[in-house]
This record gives C-alpha cells, structure tokens and sequence, in this order.
C-alpha cells in the first residue's frame, strides 16, 4: 500500500525483452539498500524489485502489466514517480493508493494558473462514478483531489511544488488552454480511487 507521496524521481536506464514480457531498469539515487521482493510504486504501479546494483534496480513487467498500464511506452530516458511502501506508523500524507492499475486515460486541457496549471483529464467512462469532487484519484501514482468532475472528465489544479517534484511536467502556455493532440496526449492511470469516506476498488 501507497500514499501517492512521490519519495523519488527515477530515470529508466534500460528495457529488456523477456519471455514473460519486459524488464524494466531504473536508477534512482537515495533508494540504494532496497531489498529483492521489495514493492515499489512506479508511476502508480505496484512493482517488485527483481535485482539492485547500487541505485539502479530492476522489475520484470509482465505481458498483463504492459497491456494495462502505459509503462511499455517507458524510453531510456523517461522520468518515473517512485514510492516505497507504507510502513505501520507512518504518516498519511496522502491517500490510500494501491498500485492496481483500473484504467488508462489522456491529458485533455491544460491551463496555466501562475507558477501551477489547471489540467483537466479524460478518464473511461466505467471509472466516472467513483471519482469525485473533493475526493482522491491517483495519476503516475501522485495523489490528487479533483475540484471539479463532469461527463468523463475531471479537473485537478497543480501547486508549482507538485510538478516540480514528479513527472508531470506538461506544457503550458499563456495564450490560453492547451488541448492535447489525441492519441499522442500525455496519458493517466487511475490506480486507486475513494469518495469523501467510502474507499472504492473498482475491478475487485
């Protein structure tokens, strides 16, 4: 289990191909001493370290896995929000996020609001009911609360620390609200959704 606090921007070192799907490298300094079988929220993904060498480690990421998330679009190069696990007694800084994938959606509008931005996502149509104003929703696993939710859409205004510390640094612009162009949009995950004091599992 997660808080959808991002501890750690990682980059993917390499990808390599195997039977059962794609191995996934990433270094991230200060996640040096993690241990084989440790579970990592990796752009909202629950992971299993496979393997560590100093800070890159490793997580096999299975056919099901890229099929669901957008991690098989993941290039050398590519900043990823990482997470340990929650311990008993930590602080809730977020919200209950469990790294189960539930849909796949795109950036549909961004507007600039000083040094933050107003984006606005398109989600599927199924997951709508459980997301809701005031409550809590999961993107590249960061933990966010919509302000405003309408069709199949929702609306998150982002301080200037939140897209600084994560990888949800999307352009922006002052003449306007930006639409992203289709298919090539920057693109979401829901991993885990609650209303204003039920936690939903949509899919479980």
């Amino acid at each position: 289990m997660f808080t959808g606090i991002i501890e750690h921007l990682g980059v993917v070192s390499r990808l390599e191909p195997i039977d059962s799907g794609q191995r996934l490298f990433v270094r991230a300094a200060g996640l040096d001493h993690l241990k084989k079988g440790e579970s990592i929220c990796t752009n909202g993904v629950c992971l299993t370290v496979i393997w560590q060498q100093g800070d890159e480690l490793a997580y096999d990421l299975s056919h099901e896995t890229l099929r669901l998330t957008t991690l098989g679009g993941l290039k050398p190069g590519a900043a990823v929000n990482l997470e340990r696990s929650l311990a008993v007694g930590d602080r809730m800084g977020g919200h209950f996020v469990a790294g189960h994938v539930d849909g796949v959606g795109r950036v549909a509008a961004i507007t600039p609001q000083g040094e933050g931005s107003e984006i606005s996502f398109e989600a599927p149509v199924a997951l709508m009911p459980y997301i809701a104003e005031k409550g809590s929703v999961s993107v590249e696993g960061v933990s966010l609360t919509p302000w405003a939710v309408s069709g199949n859409r929702f609306t998150v205004a982002f301080i200037p620390h939140t897209l600084q510390a994560t990888n949800l640094v999307l352009p922006t612009t002052n003449a306007g609200p930006v639409f992203s162009p289709g298919a090539s949009a920057p693109r979401l995950w829901i991993p885990f959704v609650n209303g204003t004091n039920v936690f939903y599992l949509p899919g479980y």
